[in-house]
């Protein structure tokens, strides 16, 4: 009987303590779901069976007030105050699993390493110090600017910044390339004797342009003809610097014998008469055939960092003049594009193109020969001229047609301003992902290629 009062009295205070028990799990839980409905926050799994225990609430857990019966004999267990796995093995009782929650990925996430998935380490290393150091063979001077678009172009323009960065430092302090600051305050690299025998090692013909790039001034002109002949090259078009140019036209030149200066002779006015003029580009490029059997045409760049007088305004409308003509070494110039550092020169040279704007339909009325320019957008020129045109087997007449286009833009100035750390907000459009480098495509052209990586 004793025995039976305390078996009793143990089994009700275990009972009280399991009551007050399910008293704080049922407040702990109206206060977690108010909490979470304020706060805008989804459980993956009800947070009823998130705070179920054995497979059902505490509050709601009948078992909880009163003390588990056991089949098989046993001593008693309160099912609620044992850890999940413990109270299964004691009562014998069968629980349903919760769901494990749903992974993000059902297959396993594969990570871009990009170039390194095709090459190593090393080898893409080398291949950024071959084209970076080559270049700065053939052009003298660069810039990290220019290291970007030489070995970065199919990234965006702050990945291509920063990778150039790192390259440039690692070259300058293995001492194959040189900084030097210029009048302006900019910083451009000169090519050392350790850089052209690292280049030698590797079958380049190389030599040192310290000695050049020290008593180099301001080489803002050199250095953005350089740019444009290396964004012609990311397009996948041939292109040629000035001095390159002027080699390739005199590489046959014997001895005695008249030296070129030019790719085409112009006749410009001045006072009562006229006067010829041998014209050559800042920057030359070469493109393909728009047509199967079609000829290729050159583009000519002029890089224009101050503003003309007025012989060179007049030399730059006879060369809009001359779009559709063949040049000295046997091309038809296609496009010209002037390329001006500030907003009053790009002006004065589109009022020199409109100057010449006319409707194409008065060149019936001209001079044979004549080009009339058309303005298509802003900026954008068509070159128009009359050509003869067969009409049967013994009749020819003149035709308007399409010779060419004329081009002005600002060179993009803003981008070599970008830093890196946000320090001065620049603009960073106008990179290879846009129409706008080496120059926008007139309407009815394809688009540039989307350029990919030079390293591979």
């Amino acid at each position: 009987m004793v025995s039976g009062l305390l078996r009793h009295v143990v089994a009700k205070d275990i009972a009280i303590e399991s009551t007050s028990f399910a008293h704080r799990v049922t407040t702990m839980h109206s206060g977690l779901e108010h909490f979470l409905h304020r706060e805008n926050i989804m459980l993956k799994l009800p947070l009823a069976q998130a705070l179920s225990i054995n497979g059902a609430l505490a509050h709601d857990n009948v078992e909880s007030k009163t003390v588990a019966a056991d089949k098989t004999g046993q001593e008693r267990v309160p099912t609620g105050y044992l850890p999940h796995d413990h109270a299964t093995r004691a009562t014998g009782a069968r629980t349903t699993k919760a769901p494990e929650p749903e992974t993000q990925h059902e297959k396993p996430y594969r990570i871009d390493r990009g170039l390194t998935n095709v090459a190593s380490t090393g080898q893409i290393r080398q291949a950024i110090r071959l084209r970076a150091l080559s270049a700065a063979n053939r052009f003298r001077v660069i810039r990290t600017f220019d290291v970007a678009a030489i070995c970065f172009p199919e990234r965006p323009y702050k990945a291509a910044l920063t990778a150039a960065q790192r390259a440039m430092r690692s070259m300058v302090k293995d001492n194959l390339l040189i900084r030097y600051r210029t009048d302006r305050q900019q910083h451009v690299y000169g090519l050392t004797q350790k850089g052209a025998q690292w280049l030698d090692d590797r079958g380049v013909d190389a030599s040192s342009s310290v000695r050049r790039v020290s008593d180099m001034t301001n080489p803002e002109h050199l250095l953005w003809s350089n740019f444009i002949v290396t964004c012609c090259e990311v397009r996948g078009l041939s292109a040629l610097t000035e001095t390159e140019l002027m080699k390739s036209l005199n590489r046959n030149t014997g001895k005695g014998e008249p030296v070129s200066q030019g790719l085409i002779t112009v006749n410009i006015l001045k006072g009562n008469g006229s006067k010829k003029r041998i014209l050559r580009p800042d920057a030359i490029a070469y493109e393909k055939p728009t047509s199967p059997g079609g000829k290729s045409t050159v583009t000519w760049f002029e890089i224009d960092r101050s503003k003309r007088g007025a012989d060179r305004e007049a030399c730059l409308t006879a060369l809009f003049r001359a779009v559709g003509r063949q040049l000295q070494n046997g091309h038809v110039l296609g496009t010209v594009v002037v390329l001006t550092k500030s907003e009053r020169i790009l002006k004065r040279a589109m009022s020199l193109a409109q100057e010449l704007v006319n409707d194409p339909g008065e060149l019936k009325f001209s001079t044979q020969g004549t080009r009339i320019l058309k303005e298509s957008s802003t900026g954008v020129f068509e070159v128009w001229t009359e050509i003869i045109k067969k009409f049967g087997s013994d009749r020819t007449g003149l035709e308007p047609a399409l010779v060419g286009h004329v081009i002005i833009q600002m060179l993009p100035l803003w981008l070599p301003k970008v830093r890196i750390d946000n320090r001065r907000q620049y603009s960073t459009a106008g990179w290879f992902s846009e129409d706008y480098l080496p120059y926008r495509r007139p309407a009815g052209q394809s688009p540039w290629p989307v350029p990919t990586s030079p390293l591979l």
